[in-house]
């Protein structure tokens, strides 16, 4: 009669059973048609954001950046997250499920002869008194008694309101964030290193245009010396020419230490020591960089490729399943505790029938006095869920100006960039006619040094622009989330 009322009790309780707490719906957020700058179309089709730094077409970047996405610190603490995650979601899973502990023990009980109750131990053990044993199952005093114990302990608190359910629901959503998170740091940190590449190449460009100048300024010296020592010109266009080539000289110290410096931080974005990649990097690049058009494509694409977007958006739901979790804690908490042993004085009969004994327990857990503290609990969940929500609003705004401001910054700089190459050939024709000129002595050494110094200025200029616009091209390619597998499935 008694089973059968604890399991009708039972059946009650898990047919009422309810899931408190708001239950989660992704935020519908409203993203513009399309973005607002002018962007490639047809060119970019064919780039594999996913390793968006081949399209550049130089194998010594795709060899560091690979190496980079394998060793990194950054991405090895991002991916111990993604387990700590997994992990918690498993303890999550076992809340509001029965456990089971499986028990034995043995205990002996030495009973003291100065107890007080000698007599009457010693009626029931036929007036003897003393000894070294129990007599009918009773223990003398002076003498002790031994139990042996084996059984299960089992207890379960029935989630009945689904606060269990609920931790589930966010455990789940924060393995997913974990997930989301280990591929933005990927994505992050492919374009940390190409950007450093980048700026590498541009020192090592700039010290080969230094280099160049300082042997057309060498050459230029030997002329004035010969053209002065032959009196057409004074001797102080000698020393011009040479302060001018010690100036340049002296340009390619600094070059050359900015180029160790970014070595060094390539090593470290490797997560290898700085001077790994000395052997490596400090020759001069052998090929142009290319420069491809990046397939922007539409705001609705960042709220999918985005990681930061989807990791924010877990967020949302962890916190929103929190809610639930508070919740309910306002509400009563059912228990059924269970107890099956085996108990005997002796091994030889433990594992008998006549040796079982058990118990069953159920019991309830009302809430009545907690002076606020369940209640603001819900109203804090609550909060840190209009909190999520914000983020994740600012972080799709800031991944809108994250597209926005290379696509702008890439079209003017192209523009830019062509006129620089124009002014480029300019320069040297100009440069040639001075040269020319000065050797027949019709103008003045000036004008040869400054023709000279907008030549070199005019080369470093276009430089400097191809390492901004390949700049901007990888913020581009990080802004639209490229940089991980999209076809690989997130963390089972």
């Amino acid at each position: 009669m008694r089973k059968s009322t604890l399991a009708a009790l039972t059946a009650v309780l898990l047919a009422g059973a309810c899931t408190v707490g708001p239950n989660y719906h992704a935020p519908d957020m409203p993203v513009p048609a399309s973005f607002g700058e002018a962007q490639a179309r047809l060119p970019g089709a064919g780039v594999d954001p996913a390793r968006w730094w081949s399209a550049f077409g130089d194998p010594q970047l795709d060899g560091l950046v690979e190496r980079a996405l394998k060793g990194n610190p950054d991405i090895a603490v991002a991916a111990s997250r993604v387990q700590q995650a997994r992990l918690s979601e498993v303890a999550a899973r076992g809340v509001g499920r029965p456990t089971v502990d499986a028990t034995a023990n043995a205990t002996h009980i030495e009973l003291s002869k100065n107890s007080g109750i000698s007599q009457i131990a010693q009626l029931f053990s036929g007036g003897s008194s003393g000894g070294s044993g129990s007599g009918g199952g009773i223990a003398l005093p002076g003498t002790g008694i031994t139990t042996y114990a084996a059984g299960f302990d089992a207890s379960w608190e029935i989630d009945l309101f689904g606060g269990g359910r609920r931790q589930v629901e966010g455990a789940v959503a924060r393995t997913e964030q974990a997930v989301w998170n280990q591929r933005d740091a990927a994505v992050t940190l492919a374009a940390e290193v190409a950007q450093a590449y980048f700026s590498l190449r541009l020192d090592q460009t700039q010290i080969a245009i230094v280099t160049d100048e300082i042997a057309r300024e060498k050459r230029a010296l030997a002329i004035a010396g010969h053209v002065a020592r032959a009196g057409l010109v004074p001797q102080s266009d000698v020393t011009r020419q040479r302060g001018s080539l010690t100036t340049l000289e002296a340009r390619l110290e600094p070059l050359k230490a900015d180029v160790r410096t970014r070595i060094h931080a390539l090593g470290i974005l490797l997560g290898e020591a700085p001077e790994t990649l000395d052997a490596e990097l400090s020759a001069a690049p052998g090929a142009t960089l290319g420069l491809p058009d990046v397939p922007a494509g539409l705001p609705s694409d960042l709220l999918r490729r985005r990681p930061d977007i989807r990791a924010a958006e877990r967020n949302l739901a962890a916190a929103t399943a929190d809610i639930g979790v508070a919740v309910a804690d306002l509400y009563p908490k059912f228990q059924l505790t269970g107890l099956g042993e085996l108990l005997s004085t002796s091994l030889g009969n433990l594992f008998s029938s006549d040796s079982l004994q058990a118990s069953v327990a159920g019991g309830v857990n009302f809430p009545l006095l907690d002076w606020g503290r369940r209640k603001a609990t819900v109203a804090i969940r609550k909060a840190q869920a209009e909190e999520a929500y914000a983020r994740y609003k600012a972080t799709v705004l800031g991944a809108l100006r994250d597209v926005e401001d290379p696509l702008a910054r890439i079209d003017a700089e192209r523009r830019r960039n062509a006129a620089l190459k124009r002014a480029v050939k300019d320069e040297e024709r100009s440069a040639r006619s001075v040269e020319a000129r000065y050797r027949t002595g019709f103008v003045a050494q000036d004008e040869v040094l400054n023709a000279q110094i907008r030549v070199a200025s005019a080369r470093e200029q276009v430089a400097a622009s191809d390492m901004q616009l390949r700049e901007d091209t990888a913020s581009l390619f990080k802004a639209i989330g490229g940089g991980w597998e999209e076809n690989a499935p997130p963390a089972p």
